[in-house]
């Protein structure tokens, strides 16, 4: 940096968006970047904005150095191999990180700027969706540089007035939202990690089995229940993939939690894939109490309710493995 933090400039790069790639360990990677600034906003299941403005003299760094420094943190104490973007503005931050490789740090300073987004394409920009994409590429405005040189009346009259004008301005890098900060909403997760490279789809759901009944049954103690889950599927050369499916209703119940872990699973279509670790992660929990269940008529649903509390007891008096759902696969390494 030409002043070194002592001297920020307005336009100097001071935000981090930073893409953690371990959704299960979220919390304790969000923990980081509050160790640097207070001024984190969660972004579940596994990215953060940071504004770190006002840690820069601090720290005695600058944006990107400290953006080194908390991936260095992340490998180390978790193994989190993040991405981050730098910039002086949360749009263009967030745009930085996902145009750079992945486990990088990708940095735009503000004279870069307009030549960074004039080469972006214009599904790249923050806030545009394929349905928006779709409509501006019909118009021949295929491009964020496009999009910045089409007079405004015309996007407004494309997109409506208010959204002509808001994509306008970030087309041109302007973006005056602040980083605010937020708490993730509470979440629980559970993992396993293979001794060797899984490629067997039934020992895996086994594993899913044992992963959803973990879940449930720390639910199911705390009186929680959870609105989503989200799976994560780690493979041979490091990388993962992961999905969100939102439930049908709240639930702690081992059944309902592991055929939406099944489904995740199975949509992946993971026959030749080498599985390293699979990791469950409860989301948006809530108390159970505040959380309406629909009414069932099926009996044997409650049969199975009555089963999974007489289970539950039997596990609090003689340990975690005292009753288990037929099928599962105990964890056999950490």
């Amino acid at each position: 940096m030409n002043d070194g933090p002592e001297h920020h400039a307005p336009g100097e790069p001071h935000v981090l968006y930073v893409h953690f790639g371990a959704p299960e360990r979220y919390d304790a990677l969000l923990a980081l970047l509050t160790d640097i600034t207070p001024l984190v906003q969660a972004l579940p299941p596994d990215a953060a904005l940071a504004d770190v403005r006002g840690a820069l003299r601090y720290f005695g760094r600058d944006a990107a150095e400290l953006a080194r420094l908390v991936r260095l943190r992340a490998l180390a104490l978790y193994g989190a191999d993040c991405t981050v973007g730098v910039a002086a503005s949360p749009l263009l931050a967030r745009m930085a990180a996902q145009a750079g490789e992945p486990g990088q740090i990708r940095v735009v300073r503000p004279e870069e700027a307009a030549d960074f987004l004039d080469r972006r394409p214009v599904a790249a920009l923050h806030g545009v969706g394929p349905a928006t994409a779709r409509t501006l590429c019909a118009y021949g405005l295929d491009s964020v540089g496009r999009l910045a040189a089409a007079p405004p009346a015309t996007l407004q009259r494309i997109l409506g007035a208010a959204a002509g004008r808001r994509l306008h301005e970030r087309a041109r890098g302007i973006d005056p939202t602040p980083v605010t900060p937020t708490a993730p909403p509470r979440s629980a997760s559970a993992e396993h990690r293979f001794e060797r490279d899984e490629l067997d789809a039934a020992r895996r759901r086994g594993v899913l089995l044992t992963l959803a009944d973990e879940l449930g049954f720390r639910l199911r103690a705390e009186a929680q229940v959870t609105r989503a889950l989200t799976l994560t599927v780690r493979y041979a050369d490091r990388s993962a993939t992961t999905r969100t499916r939102a439930l049908a209703e709240p639930t702690a119940h081992t059944p309902a939690l592991a055929a939406a872990a099944y489904a995740l699973h199975d949509a992946l279509a993971l026959q030749r894939a080498r599985v390293r670790g699979v990791a469950l992660r409860a989301e948006e929990l809530t108390a159970a109490e505040s959380a309406a269940r629909q009414l069932s008529i099926d009996g044997r649903e409650e049969k199975a309710r009555r089963a999974e509390a007489a289970a539950d007891r039997a596990r609090r008096r003689f340990g975690a493995y005292a009753a288990r759902p037929a099928g599962s696969d105990p964890p056999r390494a950490a």
